[in-house]
């Protein structure tokens, strides 16, 4: 990957999504363009431990990530999301006010939408960022990609992006939304268990006509690759993204 020169922006918006999940709004450069589903390098000033003011300190240092982009170059700001893992740049992340200067460079990677017209995506936790990202730009376009996105989180109160994936189901006739949970509330009424084969042949009925679009932790995304292979996917009907770091 060639290393593209830092563009400063700043922090315009903090979207707490779930408990341990928060979204960075932050000023579109003029003239970024980027896919959907790309991603960039995101550099922070990481505050000195105990100031709590908000200001900066003698002795802070510049952290930096790669993040994929869950904002859609449809919308006039970017956006990065996050699960807070209490690592250093997880705790930079939480420590962002609005105003505050950040440093992005890219866009880079190759998992991006790519025009097909009949799309199924598999994802679990935070690797959903990239495909919030596609399934927002075929929407606001008024694309006619149908998209089934099969979506696993652990429980209801770990879905990012809840009320916009339901927002965008009602706005879209070609998008469906299947949540499926491993450690459901007592309430729950929807689908359980992981993404495996089985899940896949009942949601997506007609998964040899679909280009199969794979993102999250790197064993999440490994078990998908073989229940694909499992129903005869081929190879070239696959795109997948891992997201380091989470399993």
């Amino acid at each position: 990957m060639t290393m593209m020169p830092a563009i400063k922006t700043s922090a315009i918006e903090v979207v707490q999504r779930t408990p341990t999940t928060r979204s960075i709004r932050f000023s579109r450069p003029a003239g970024f363009d980027y896919l959907p589903g790309q991603f960039v390098t995101l550099t922070l000033r990481s505050r000195q431990e105990g100031k709590r003011d908000g200001g900066l300190a003698e002795g802070d240092v510049m952290v930096k990530k790669p993040l994929s982009l869950s904002s859609s170059p449809s919308e006039d700001f970017l956006e990065v999301t996050k699960r807070l893992t209490g690592h250093e740049f997880s705790n930079a992340l939480l420590s962002v006010r609005e105003g505050d200067p950040i440093h992005i460079s890219g866009p880079y990677g190759s998992f991006s939408f790519r025009g097909e017209k009949k799309v199924a995506m598999l994802s679990g936790g935070i690797g959903i960022t990239p495909l919030r990202s596609m399934i927002k730009f075929c929407t606001d376009n008024s694309l006619d990609t149908d998209i089934i996105l099969i979506y696993s989180n652990r429980s209801e109160d770990d879905v990012p992006f809840w009320g916009e994936f339901e927002s965008m189901q009602e706005n879209n006739r070609h998008f469906k939304v299947v949540n499926t949970l491993t450690r459901p509330g007592p309430g729950w009424r929807g689908r359980m268990g992981r993404i495996d084969a089985e899940m896949i042949l009942e949601c997506v009925p007609d998964y040899t006509e679909r280009t199969f679009y794979c993102s999250g932790p790197a064993a999440m995304v490994d078990a998908m690759l073989s229940a694909l292979q499992k129903i005869g996917i081929a190879r070239e009907q696959i795109r997948k993204e891992y997201f380091p770091g989470y399993d």
